[in-house]
């Protein structure tokens, strides 16, 4: 069965994209055939991948106002078993369109639904708690939580798993939390430390054992239109989403 992770939390820097782009890639590349969604108005997993946003047919906004069908927009990208459901900035009307919608609330659910050749779908949400988000995480299995580690880490975590108690209350009971994933990790200071052990208070059973560094090849490969692995392999960035990615196989099949 299809396992679906929505990378999902309100507040923007936080390493989302980053997240779903490099998951997704050494998800395939452990021989999971992937789905990228990229739910993002942003686009950014879209050119993060190597694809021109400028040159681009029907995308996930198409999807999900029941114009096409997914199949009909999915890419394929140059790296075996991963495969991209883009978006463009038109997105963000969409979801104005969306809000007067008839089952508003499980668009991309339904979409989903028809995915099932695909053993992990990654869905990048947007850094807000928008009916995008929403959506995504109705649509998911499992929500993926990316925490810069600084100060304000904890911020707006309270509204979006309250959101989520409510989803999975009501519109998705088998919704689970899969892991707090603490991004930006600098070991060389004591901030990073402190928020590492806060969160652990908060999320004991929850929070990954891998987490990501501050790495410099992290920040140049979307410029690239690259996974970080793809990229630099031997970088520790890209060590870290492999370990990350081993993390999440086993937390997912176990």
């Amino acid at each position: 069965m299809t396992k679906i992770i929505a990378v999902t939390n309100q507040k923007g820097g936080v390493g989302k994209t980053t997240t779903s782009i490099n998951v997704a890639y050494f998800l395939a590349k452990a021989g999971k055939k992937t789905l990228l969604v990229d739910f993002d108005p942003q686009g950014n997993a879209t050119s993060g991948l190597g694809v021109d946003k400028q040159n681009l047919g029907a995308t996930i906004s198409e999807v999900i106002m029941r114009q096409i069908d997914l199949a009909n927009i999915v890419l394929p990208t140059e790296y075996k078993n991963l495969s991209i459901a883009p978006a463009t900035p038109h997105l963000a009307n969409t979801e104005v369109e969306l809000a007067q919608a008839e089952g508003r609330f499980i668009r991309l659910r339904e979409a989903l639904k028809k995915a099932t050749d695909y053993d992990y779908i990654i869905i990048d949400s947007p850094p807000s708690l928008s009916l995008l988000t929403v959506n995504g995480m109705i649509a998911a299995n499992y929500v993926l939580l990316p925490v810069q580690a600084e100060f304000y880490a904890l911020e707006g975590l309270g509204q979006l798993l309250e959101s989520m108690k409510l989803i999975k209350k009501g519109l998705n009971p088998p919704l689970e939390l899969l892991g707090v994933l603490l991004t930006m990790m600098d070991s060389r200071t004591t901030l990073s430390g402190q928020v590492h052990a806060e969160i652990k208070k908060y999320f004991p059973d929850k929070i990954f054992k891998n987490n990501i560094p501050r790495n410099i090849r992290l920040a140049e490969a979307p410029s690239h239109g690259a996974p970080v692995g793809a990229y630099d392999r031997f970088s520790k960035g890209s060590r870290a989403y492999k370990a990350l990615t081993k993390e999440i196989i086993e937390r997912v099949e176990r």
